[in-house]
């Protein structure tokens, strides 16, 4: 099945199996991310190699994305934003950017972007390092939304991480700023990434609910160019079935689209 909108799955320990990961390959997984608020780098070594290796088994190209930490503070219900940091790239930011680059990742997602000017030090870093790694904003800070043009204008692409993002602003509020980062998005020509808890049951269920159905689905009309997995299918039970489902729900969008969509791909 193949479908223009990409997927992007989180790898942890439920994926890390290379014969799990070809078979997530062949169901559409274009991107697999590495969550470097988590593990070590000699996991994530291993999880690089491996998928470089099912992917070259596959014959199929999956790009590697470094997503950053950034400044967070681990409590009961997980990670949140460090309100009293000053910088938005960590001493950890740049210790895990120096081994992503090293390993070649082929996107650096940057956590609780504020500004243009947090993207801007984060690529200058890259540059420095003689690499031109692109750099994904993740937007998930209010002052993130109010500053989106500005960061769009200096991204190589958008990630709405709505579960950090909700921490932030009033969840009644995440659809419609989803939408509009969206619609920016696709006038500017940038990739867009819709993430987090898109189908969260399938952490432990073999089948999503009609509401995460229906919020995938919405998600690829409504423009997104790729859409992930996080949870679903770095520490679920069925990461193979979360793609699987998330292929079919995206071919079943697009077929809605009627080819009026214009797709901005990642690789």
């Amino acid at each position: 099945m193949q479908t223009k909108s990409q997927i992007v799955a989180t790898i942890g320990p439920s994926s890390q199996d290379k014969d799990i990961l070809k078979q997530m390959i062949s169901h559409g997984m274009a991107v697999a991310r590495l969550n470097f608020s988590w593990g070590s780098l000699e996991e994530h070594a291993q999880y690089m190699e491996h998928i470089r290796a099912a992917a070259g088994e596959t014959g199929a190209e999956v790009l590697i994305m470094q997503d950053l930490s950034g400044p967070r503070v681990q409590n009961v219900s997980g990670h949140t934003f460090n309100v009293n940091a000053k910088e938005t790239i960590t001493p950890k930011d740049l210790v895990d950017l120096q081994f992503g680059l090293e390993q070649k990742v082929d996107y650096v997602a940057m956590s609780f972007v504020g500004s243009a000017r947090d993207i801007l030090e984060l690529k200058s870093i890259i540059a420095k390092a003689g690499k031109t790694t692109p750099v994904i904003a993740k937007i998930e800070r209010e002052i993130a939304v109010k500053n989106i043009d500005e960061i769009i204008a200096v991204s190589d692409a958008i990630m709405i991480a709505r579960g950090d993002l909700g921490n932030d602003v009033p969840i009644e509020k995440i659809p419609f700023i989803e939408r509009t980062i969206l619609d920016k998005c696709k006038k500017a020509g940038k990739p867009v990434i819709t993430a987090t808890q898109m189908m969260l049951s399938m952490v432990s269920s073999e089948m999503p609910t009609r509401a995460e159905v229906t919020d995938v689905a919405f998600a690829i009309l409504g423009g997104s160019d790729a859409v992930m997995l996080s949870e679903e299918t770095a520490n679920g039970k069925y990461p193979v079935k979360a793609v699987e489902m998330m292929e079919k729900i995206i071919a079943e969008a697009e077929l809605h689209l009627k080819g009026s969509a214009q797709f901005n791909h990642l690789t």
